[in-house]
Parts: C-alpha cells; sequence; structure tokens
C-alpha cells in the first residue's frame, strides 16, 4: 500500500523501527493511559514483527492520530500464527481456502473525535484489500471494562442477529469468558441504543455484514472484554462496498 491522503490526514504503512514505536507508544496512552513521567512506555508484544502497522496522521502537524496492525495470512491453515488464536478456538476457519488478514491494536489518540480518523483508516484497509485480493478480515474487537452488565443490549443484539455462520464458528478456548447465552436475558434490547454502545470498530465490521463468537473474552490485563469479529470480503453488501471502495480511491 502506497502512502495516500484523504482531507487532512495521511495514511502510510510503517516504515522504519521509530515508525512502528510511534504506533506502540500510541497504543499505550489509547489502552493503559495514566501519567508517564519519562514519555516512553509502550504496547508490545511479539506479534509486532510479523505484523505491518499502518499511521494515520494529521497532514498539517505530522501528528500520530490513529494506528492498527496487520497480519497478512495466505489461508486459514495459517490461522494458528494470529492473536486472535491465543483466546478462540479457530479450528473451523483452519479450512478457509482464501487470503485473510487479522486487524489488530486499533485506536485512535484520546481526544480525537473527527469521523475522517476512522474513514481514513478503513480507506487504508480497503486499498490493501483490493490490491491483494483478501477474502476475509477479521480480528477482536474490545468493550471498555469486564463489567459483563454494562454491555447487557449489545451482547442480547449480537446473540440476536450477528453470530458467526456455523461452518467458520469460534469455539471457547480461554479461561475467562462471558456466553451470551448465559448472560441476563433482556426482554426488548433497543437495537439502535445496543448499537451505539458498540466499540467504532465492531459497528464498521457489523455494518459490512461482519459476525461475532457466541462469547466475550476477558482480559484483565487491558481491563476490556473482546469478541472475535470476522467479515468476507464477498458478503460485503454492494452499496457497502462501493462507499468502501470510493473512500479508498
Amino acid at each position: 500500500m502506497q502512502p495516500f491522503r484523504k482531507g487532512r490526514y495521511r495514511a502510510r504503512i510503517a516504515a522504519t523501527e521509530e515508525d512502528v514505536r510511534a504506533a506502540q507508544r500510541l497504543r499505550w496512552l489509547c489502552f493503559y493511559g495514566g501519567h508517564d513521567d519519562t514519555g516512553t512506555r509502550i504496547d508490545a508484544d511479539s506479534l509486532d514483527a510479523d505484523c505491518r502497522h499502518v499511521l494515520i496522521e494529521d497532514e498539517a502537524s505530522g501528528r500520530l492520530v490513529c494506528c492498527f496492525r496487520f497480519l497478512p495470512l495466505a489461508a486459514g491453515s495459517q490461522i494458528v500464527r494470529s492473536y486472535s488464536a491465543q483466546f478462540y478456538n479457530l479450528s473451523a476457519l483452519s479450512r478457509f481456502d482464501g487470503k485473510m488478514v487479522e486487524m489488530g491494536r486499533f485506536c485512535v489518540l484520546p481526544g480525537a473525535r473527527d469521523p475522517d480518523i476512522i474513514r481514513t483508516a478503513w480507506a487504508a484497509m480497503t486499498r490493501y484489500v483490493e490490491q491483494e485480493g483478501v477474502e476475509m478480515l477479521f480480528g477482536c474487537s474490545s468493550f471498555a471494562g469486564t463489567d459483563p452488565s454494562a454491555h447487557e443490549e449489545a451482547f442480547a443484539i449480537l446473540k440476536e442477529r450477528h453470530l458467526a455462520p456455523r461452518r467458520w464458528w469460534p469455539r471457547v478456548k480461554a479461561p475467562r469468558v462471558v456466553r451470551f447465552a448465559r448472560a441476563r436475558r433482556i426482554s426488548a434490547p433497543d437495537p439502535r441504543r445496543a448499537m451505539a454502545a458498540m466499540p467504532p470498530l465492531l459497528r464498521s465490521y457489523l455494518a459490512m455484514g461482519g459476525w461475532v463468537s457466541d462469547h466475550a473474552v476477558v482480559d484483565p490485563a487491558l481491563q476490556t472484554m473482546h469478541v472475535f469479529t470476522g467479515v468476507e470480503i464477498r458478503a460485503i453488501p454492494p452499496t457497502r462496498r462501493r462507499l468502501l471502495r470510493d473512500a479508498a480511491s
């Protein structure tokens, strides 16, 4: 993917160790926050070396406002290499025979609320998907906090409308999970309110026809709960696909 500009933002793939460290620094600010006198704390793991890191920068100031990483896989047979495979049993997806990309560590600079930031990020991912012939995107979408009661309505809508197809069903692997089927039932969840409460990345996946696991994994280190999320590129509704292509042009 070549660097490109959308409005006031520039998207590019990290080219140096300093670029990757800048992304890791932004990740720490987003995932851990808090005060750091030294300004050197980062979020990093062993998968960073295998991934490509996308940076979204404010063109005028050069400030990094968003980043994410992605891991290209030739087919489902390689899915054990993914971050998601640490938390979910993805044996069903190991049969997927097309190119896949795991998208992860997606974050936006705290306080940056311009929706064009996320649009630019998706434009960058769309460019890569189109250029490389990727057939499935997947990853983990995180809810803030580890109290499932705070997300009951969202979980109820996910269970009712957005569960994975049986042929790709992600099964339980992590020690601490919240099963949607066992969550306290809501008599009449409000779809609009539930969607508004979902993480922006997950809303984007669902708008493309994406689907989720039937449970959330509790991550005490990051103080989040995440759901496995996937979307088959050929299943994206035509209108949505045209919008993504237009944004990426």
